[in-house]
């Protein structure tokens, strides 16, 4: 039983160090398309940023082109009503999730009036949530830490003049620590595991006339297989549990994460001199995301199964651009976006919840090669709770408790046309 209530910590500590931003998506790869709450990011290709969310849209950037940006992440989580399963109240927790900077580059050259060529860089996951180590659900989970890196070439081609399609190749990287305790505290267990994945996506955008066009993009799959080690209080461990088992938390390890599919739909319209309207649709395939194996590579076994059953996301988001002169370009947007994790599934290591994203931003062009984005968005989150337990009984190691979730996002890049 021991050994079940220790691995099983583990292995949710793994999904959950994927879960951001509905799920454990990174959204933030332009300042500018933050500044409309990313609506008609996959049909605005206004400048190089925007290839993350639509790689036809090369074809609109003129010239070699770089865009150079990053995005701030500061959340805030509190877990609050703590409580063992016997009704015992537990100290509350503030500061959960940690901040962080997000950083992305992207280059593009213009081959001919055809062929566009680019080269991006992402950090598309990626999370830090931290809890106290005496706090009442240490066993499910006290340090999360997730990084990502992605590095994307990427083709486009202007088959008509109102037709573009596109292709990346995602050449991912993953790396992740994650700590809980065992036996209600009585001694810490770590796992951490890295791991070098490839991925594609392909898009294509049509322009009905110069101020009307739409996008498509799709994001694939990429099934990573993490390889790396458990690691315990040895000692602690081996006066607690049988040898055979003691020896399983002091292994290497290997465990398939697969990150999502995503399909992307957006639409860009120029109203008139001054306003522009546009919207965005995505859907995120959770679902297929239903279990988290870890295996024993010493021993050769099945170390721990852990259910997830996450459910497919959509996101939706409206804006509109306002240019205000030559120079500056105000921006609005507003996003509904849906939690992978219900009630069900939500662990200490995953305060997620639907949410609302408030977004502005503004665009200030400096010269007709070089220009600035700033943007700031706000994320309501819908309060959350949570009822997990370790071993599917009432043994004392169930825990619950409430969540109240926000995020404050600021984003700010350079695009320069050479």
């Amino acid at each position: 039983m021991k050994k079940i209530i220790i691995l099983t910590a583990l292995g949710t500590v793994l999904v959950a160090s994927n879960v951001m931003a509905a799920g454990f998506h990174l959204r933030e790869q332009s300042a500018a398309a933050l500044g409309n709450a990313f609506a008609g990011a996959t049909a605005g290709a206004e400048n190089a940023s925007y290839a993350y969310y639509n790689v036809a849209g090369l074809t609109r950037q003129k010239g070699t082109q770089i865009n150079m940006g990053a995005t701030y992440i500061a959340p805030r989580a509190e877990a609050e009503n703590v409580k063992w399963a016997d009704g015992t109240r537990g100290a509350d927790v503030n500061n959960i999730v940690h901040a962080a900077w997000v950083p992305n580059a992207t280059i593009s050259h213009q081959v001919d009036d055809k062929l566009t060529l680019g080269l991006g860089l992402n950090v598309p996951y990626g999370m830090i949530t931290k809890y106290d180590a005496e706090w009442a659900g240490s066993d499910h989970g006290i340090t999360s830490k997730l990084m990502s890196t992605t590095v994307t070439p990427m083709a486009a081609y202007k088959l008509t003049d109102k037709l573009s399609v596109g292709a990346g190749l995602q050449m991912q990287y993953i790396k992740a620590r994650l700590t809980s305790t065992a036996g209600r505290g009585a001694f810490d267990a770590a796992l951490e595991g890295d791991t070098f994945d490839v991925g594609y996506q392909f898009g294509a955008m049509y322009e009905f006339n110069e101020k009307t066009r739409i996008g498509i993009n799709y994001r694939s799959e990429i099934n990573h297989k993490l390889k790396g080690d458990i690691n315990s209080d040895k000692a602690k461990a081996a006066a607690m549990l049988a040898p055979g088992i003691s020896a399983l938390l002091n292994q290497d390890i290997s465990a398939r994460l697969d990150t999502p599919e995503m399909i992307s739909v957006g639409a860009y319209h120029q109203l008139n001199d001054k306003w522009a309207l546009m919207a965005e649709y995505q859907r995120v395939n959770w679902s297929s995301f239903k279990n988290l194996d870890i295996v024993g590579v010493d021993t050769k076994s099945l170390i721990s199964r852990t259910r997830e059953n996450w459910q497919d996301t959509n996101f939706y988001a409206i804006g509109a651009n306002y240019q205000i002169d030559d120079q500056w370009k105000l921006r609005l947007g507003i996003a509904k976006d849906q939690a992978a994790a219900k009630k069900a599934q939500r662990t200490p290591r995953i305060p997620d919840s639907d949410r609302t994203w408030y977004s502005a931003g503004l665009s200030y062009e400096y010269n007709d090669k070089l220009t600035f984005d700033i943007a700031y968005t706000y994320i309501q989150a819908k309060n959350a709770s949570m009822d997990t337990d370790l071993t599917g009984n009432t043994d004392g190691r169930r825990v619950t408790a409430d969540f109240k979730n926000s995020v404050k996002l600021f984003g700010l890049s350079m695009n320069y046309k050479f």
